[in-house]
């Protein structure tokens, strides 16, 4: 199945810290890049005020992937975890942040995981990238890929 998965950085090297998940997701079982966006220096959304300076470099991905959508889950949570990502404060800095957007065909309510992402279509920093990739906001709302 195709998924979309947003990625982005607001700690340290973010230009690598991209490089290094996108090369982890090429790396999981079964899955392959389709089509990666440009990568969009954006300004935080939703981030505790002290953090607001920290901006963010965001990029989307297109995959194939013969993953679940629970499984795609865990790999993705893993590879922030190998990168440092530390669940202390919701929406705090982090190294790298990895979110399914969008899985063909799924749909979820469940609170671990809902497809499509819920606030996806309201964020110009998912937005622009996705833009890349032909994915527009009512694409999202439609919850399916063009």
């Amino acid at each position: 199945m195709r998924a979309v998965i947003a990625l982005g950085s607001n700690l340290g090297d973010r230009e690598a810290a991209l490089d290094a998940a996108v090369a982890a997701i090429a790396a999981l079982p079964g899955t392959a890049i389709l089509k990666a966006s440009r990568r969009y220096d954006t300004t935080p959304q939703d981030v505790p005020p002290q953090f607001a300076d920290l901006r963010f470099l965001n990029a989307a991905l297109l995959i194939q992937t013969d993953l679940s959508p629970r499984d795609l889950l865990a790999a993705l949570n893993a590879i922030e975890a190998h990168a440092g990502r530390v669940r202390m404060l919701r929406n705090g800095p982090r190294p790298i942040d990895l979110d399914i957007i969008l899985y063909e065909g799924v749909s979820s309510d469940d609170p671990a995981l809902t497809l499509p992402h819920p606030r996806a279509h309201l964020r110009d920093f998912v937005l622009l990238p996705l833009a890349d990739l032909g994915i527009t906001r009512a694409h999202l709302l439609a919850n399916m890929l063009p």
